[in-house]
């Protein structure tokens, strides 16, 4: 192989190495008329007693469904919240009735909206870990989904960036 060939060559598998390293996508999970996508959390601090759960939630069905709750075994309860501005005061508090997703409509779970939260953790939650919980909906029922954590900071889940990678021509 030629010295040109040998470099091209190279630098196209450091390429696909590349590409594959900068995303990682969670798969979808469908059950009857509804699509979970990119279920992820935040990493926690040693000794946090909380975490929020994020995710999207998309009704393709003729019907509304509602999650009412979950459950998981990295902590002693999970919940459906809502955070919202009030006056300029951040307020959150627990969907007892829990949240309707009507016919058509996607709902985004993410920091600063509607979240799950896992009250009393059994542990600290780390970056790449993957937490087992099931999700309960009204009439979809029990869906087993996998929660990716994410840095501690985390704004969006399911795509990693790629550590820096140079290239030098």
């Amino acid at each position: 192989m030629t010295r040109m060939t040998f470099a091209a060559a190279a630098l196209f598998a450091a390429t696909l190495v590349s590409a594959s390293a900068i995303t990682t996508h969670a798969q979808d999970i469908t059950a009857g008329g509804l699509r979970i996508s990119a279920p992820w959390t935040r990493a926690t601090p040693k000794g946090a007693s909380v975490g929020g759960g994020y995710m999207k939630i998309t009704n393709t069905d003729s019907a509304a469904d509602r999650l009412v709750g979950g459950s998981t075994d990295i902590s002693s309860r999970f919940e459906v919240h809502e955070m919202s501005m009030d006056n300029g005061v951040m307020k959150m508090r627990a969907l007892t009735n829990g949240l309707e997703i009507k016919p058509g409509q996607t709902v985004e779970f993410k920091p600063g909206s509607y979240h799950v939260m896992f009250v009393g953790l059994k542990e600290t939650l780390r970056k790449g870990q993957r937490v087992k919980a099931t999700l309960e909906f009204e009439k979809a029922g029990k869906i087993d989904v996998d929660f990716t954590v994410e840095d501690i900071g985390a704004q969006t889940g399911g795509v990693h960036a790629a550590p820096n990678l140079h290239m030098r021509h």
